[in-house]
C-alpha cells in the first residue's frame, strides 16, 4: 500500500523487543503477528479433521501457495517445490547430481557457510572435486565477480553454486551476467537466493539460472521454516528431495509436496506473508529499504573513518562495513563485541569474521528508522572504544 508509514509506527506489527535497536533482519527474518495468527489457523484447520485435511486438502492447498508465489517471483508454480531452507535445497540439488571422479562443482569464497559445506560433502562423497572461486573483498564492482567465477570453468564443471546476496559480506551479485558466462560454456547453474526475494525485485526466469533457492522466512516476513525451490522444467526429472516419498515417480510437485506427515503450516500460511508484504508497500518498500540502508551505511562509515567495502549498486537492504578496530583482531574478539553491543547497549547487529578482518553487517526492514542506526552510531563508538588494544 503505497504512503504506509514505515518504522517506529510498524514495530507492533512484530514481536520484537520494543527497547531493542534490532538490526539483524538478514539472520532469521522476524515474523509479524498476523502471519503468526494466520499459521496458528493453519495448525487448528489440520486438527478439525487430520485425515481429510491431510490427505485431501493439503495439496490443493500447497499448489495454491506456491502459485501465489511463483506470481511474485516470475515463474510458474507448477516449477516451483517447497522445503524448510535453502541449506535443504542445496543439498537436495547437490545430491541429484550424477558426478564422479574428474567433475567439478565451482562454488564462491562469499558462498554461505553452510551451503559450500554441502558442496563440500557432495563431491567428497562420489569422487568430485570442489572449486572455489575467490572473489575479492572489498571490491570494485562486478566484473571481478563475473571474472572470478568464469575463470575457473573448466569442461569438467558440472555445477555452478553462487549467492543472489552474500550472506557475510552483503553483495548483491550479478547472477544473470554469471548465468550467461556460464550458458556460454554449458554449465548450469544453482543461485543461492536465501536474501533474494523481498529484498530485491527477483524474476527468475530472466536469470536464465538452472535452479532457484530462497528463503521466504527473510525479507518476505513469511514463518520461520519456508523456503522454496525452483528448478528449469527440463531439469526436474533428474531432481530428487532428500526425503523419498509417496510421490516418487509421479512428478516434480507430487514428489516434494507430501516428505511425510510434518507441520505444513509455515509453507500454508506464506499467502499470509505475501499479503502482509504488500501491506508494507511491496515493491516501494524495497525501495525505501535499500535508500535507507546505503544512507545509514554511509553515516556509519564516515562517523567511523572506514572507507566503503563495495560500490553502493552492489548492496541493496543490507549493508557489511569495517570494523574500526586497530590491532590484532579475531572472530573471538568479535563475538565479544557483538555480546557487548547486544548485551550492554541494546542493539543486535551481526560482526563478521571475513577475509581475516571483522565487519559489522546491518539491516534494514520495516520496522527500522534512521534512530536506530544513530543510536549504533553512538553506542557503537563506545562499545567498540573498550575492546581496541
Amino acid at each position: 500500500m503505497a504512503g504506509v508509514e514505515l518504522g517506529r509506527a510498524v514495530r507492533g506489527e512484530f514481536l520484537l523487543y520494543p527497547d531493542m535497536a534490532f538490526l539483524n533482519h538478514g539472520s532469521f527474518g522476524a515474523v509479524p503477528r498476523v502471519v503468526l495468527a494466520a499459521q496458528d489457523e493453519w495448525r487448528r484447520r489440520v486438527e478439525r479433521q487430520p485425515v481429510r485435511f491431510l490427505v485431501r486438502e493439503l495439496e490443493p492447498a500447497l499448489r495454491a501457495a506456491a502459485g501465489a508465489l511463483g506470481t511474485f517471483l516470475g515463474v510458474a508454480g507448477e516449477d516451483l517445490v517447497f522445503v524448510d531452507n535453502v541449506t535443504m535445497a542445496a543439498n537436495t540439488v547437490l545430491r541429484s547430481l550424477r558426478m564422479g571422479p574428474g567433475d567439478e562443482v565451482v562454488f564462491t569464497s562469499h558462498g554461505y557457510g553452510a551451503v559450500n559445506k554441502a558442496v563440500r560433502f557432495a563431491c567428497d562423497w562420489c569422487g568430485a572435486t570442489a572449486v572455489e572461486a575467490r572473489v575479492p573483498f572489498p571490491i570494485d564492482g562486478d566484473d571481478a565477480v563475473v571474472e572470478a567465477v568464469a575463470e575457473v570453468l573448466t569442461e569438467r564443471t558440472r555445477l555452478v553454486v553462487v549467492d543472489h546476496v552474500t550472506s557475510a559480506t552483503a553483495l548483491v551479485l550479478p547472477v544473470a551476467r554469471i548465468a550467461s558466462a556460464c550458458r556460454a560454456r554449458g554449465v548450469p547453474v544453482f543461485v543461492d537466493g536465501a536474501h533474494g526475494p523481498g529484498m530485491l525485485d527477483v524474476d527468475i526466469a530472466a536469470l536464465g539460472v538452472d535452479y532457484y533457492t530462497g528463503n521466504c522466512h527473510k525479507w518476505l516476513f513469511a514463518a520461520k521454516g519456508t523456503g522454496f525451490l525452483w528448478v528449469a522444467p527440463q531439469r526436474q526429472a533428474a531432481v530428487h528431495p532428500l526425503v523419498v516419498s509417496w510421490g516418487y515417480g509421479e512428478s516434480f510437485t507430487k514428489a516434494f509436496d507430501w516428505p511425510g506427515t510434518k507441520d505444513f503450516s509455515p509453507w500454508l500460511a506464506l499467502t499470509a506473508a505475501l499479503q502482509f508484504y504488500q501491506r508494507m508497500g511491496g515493491a516501494a518498500l524495497r525501495t525505501r529499504n535499500n535508500a535507507l540502508a546505503a544512507e545509514a551505511a554511509t553515516m556509519l562509515e564516515e562517523a567511523w573513518g572506514v572507507a566503503p567495502a563495495a560500490p553502493r549498486t552492489m548492496n541493496a537492504a543490507m549493508v557489511t562495513i569495517a570494523l574500526p578496530i586497530a590491532g590484532e583482531v579475531s572472530k573471538a574478539l568479535g563475538d565479544r563485541v557483538h555480546d557487548t553491543l547486544a548485551d550492554d547497549y541494546g542493539v543486535e547487529v551481526p560482526i563478521i569474521w571475513f577475509a581475516e578482518r571483522l565487519w559489522l553487517r546491518i539491516s534494514v526492514q520495516a520496522y527500522n528508522e534512521r534512530g536506530d542506526y544513530e543510536r549504533l552510531r553512538e553506542v557503537g563508538a563506545a562499545g567498540i572504544e573498550g575492546l581496541r588494544d
